[in-house]
């Protein structure tokens, strides 16, 4: 059983990577365009710091406190707010500002997290989740909007054990990326066989299982966060429906997207002369 705290000091760990990057930012680079269409380093960021306030509020209305979550999800569900506009929003802030509140969010998340009740669920815009879900989801979006942010900039960022989390989070949610696409579900489980940033090998599902996927961790993750192209990376399927699954899998709620297309991984944009 994956404790709470470990997961949310993960989460803390993979903020504080993207946080680095921010803090040494010249404050005209958060406008920089991210490959994610019509978003700014601004808006991943944005979106971000908004996605944990109401991560937040999800987390008070599990222990009773309902109306703050009550608020965003009838913003949402009236066309009030969207993803897209809540980004812009907070784009349009002072860097400085943006990533003061960005800060502050993840810390008022951890808070919320912990004071959740054992076993109590937390309302969401898809199925109820547990706190520890929430925490793995939060560490998700996190490294996949860092990633935009690292393209932009042509950064290349180490691989870490965190990935774990991330994979865990795609191979729990393997029925859901098939009934996305309305496709059923296979009834057998996979096997996955992963190899993680120090050679270790980690696995799901049972030995011996006749559909299987494998590869590096880190390649996995860029597939299940729609980051890159499956033609670009080393995952390998047997079996047809596990063949399937590596052309739609995804970690995240809501609809797909485009995705990225082959050699789409943007080459650094040009800074400004000092």
């Amino acid at each position: 059983m994956v404790e709470l705290a470990d997961v949310l000091a993960a989460y803390e760990a993979e903020s504080a990577v993207v946080d680095a990057i921010l803090a040494a930012l010249p404050a005209d680079d958060w406008a920089r365009p991210t490959p994610a269409p019509g978003w700014s380093i601004g808006h991943q960021i944005g979106h971000l710091a908004w996605t944990d306030v109401v991560a937040s509020d999800a987390a008070d209305a599990a222990n009773g406190e309902a109306a703050g979550f009550a608020a965003q999800l009838a913003a949402i569900q009236s066309g009030a707010v969207s993803i897209d506009s809540a980004a812009a929003t907070l784009a349009a802030l002072p860097p400085a500002q943006l990533l003061g509140q960005w800060r502050h969010g993840r810390r008022r998340l951890a808070a919320s997290l912990t004071n959740v009740a054992p076993g109590a669920k937390l309302p969401w815009f898809g199925p109820p989740m547990s706190a520890t879900s929430m925490a793995t989801a939060r560490i998700m979006e996190t490294w996949a909007h860092g990633q935009d942010i690292a393209d932009a900039l042509g950064i290349t960022r180490e691989p870490t054990d965190r990935l774990r989390h991330i994979a865990h989070l795609a191979v729990r949610t393997r029925d859901f990326a098939f009934k996305l696409h309305k496709l059923p579900p296979p009834a057998a489980e996979f096997r996955v066989e992963l190899q993680g940033p120090s050679g270790q090998r980690w696995t799901w599902g049972p030995d011996g299982a006749a559909e299987c996927v494998s590869g590096p961790v880190l390649d996995f993750c860029l597939l299940a966060t729609r980051r890159r192209h499956r033609d670009e990376l080393a995952m390998v399927a047997h079996g047809t429906n596990a063949d399937v699954w590596l052309d739609i899998v995804q970690a995240f709620a809501g609809p797909p997207g485009e995705g990225r297309h082959p050699g789409a991984a943007p080459a650094p944009a040009p800074r400004p002369a000092a």
